[in-house]
């Protein structure tokens, strides 16, 4: 499995294939802002026809888990689950690999200015440094 992870300003799935918007940040803020993470996963043929589930989440700098609070009064951790199987259809060529593209959507997320933040991903309980996507918040300038 191969897992390709890009931040953006926006992202669509359609007819199979994966559209995005203002891809390439690595800096936001300070202000919180919308923002969207574009995925794609690379299913190898040995893979075809079996369950498999993915775990997106956001860590700060020193690896823990960025959390915010809801109406419940609880926090919670920014994470993101999801499964999928892709069938090995009769009109693929053996040993062909399919491209399975999700858009996901996030609100604005109020992060600490001046920090770092990393997505990190899990597919089947395994991860790669490569699945992952860091950015920075940038302080917020003084008020005079």
């Amino acid at each position: 499995m191969r897992a390709t992870l890009l931040l953006c300003d926006a992202a669509q799935v359609a007819d199979g294939k994966l559209f995005v918007l203002g891809w390439g940040w690595t800096m936001i803020g300070p202000d919180p802002t919308p923002t969207a993470i574009a995925l794609r996963f690379d299913v190898a043929w040995l893979e075809m026809d079996q369950p498999h589930h993915w775990e997106l989440y956001l860590v700060d700098e020193d690896g823990q888990p960025v959390t915010v609070s809801v109406e419940d009064g609880i926090d919670h951790p920014i994470e993101v689950r999801g499964d999928f199987q892709v069938p090995r259809s009769a009109d693929l060529v053996p040993g062909s690999a399919v491209s399975v593209p999700v858009a996901l959507h996030f609100g604005p997320i109020p992060l600490t200015p001046g920090r770092r933040y990393s997505w990190r991903l899990t597919v089947d309980g395994t991860s790669d440094e490569s699945w992952g996507a860091t950015f920075s918040t940038r302080e917020r300038e003084a008020e005079e």
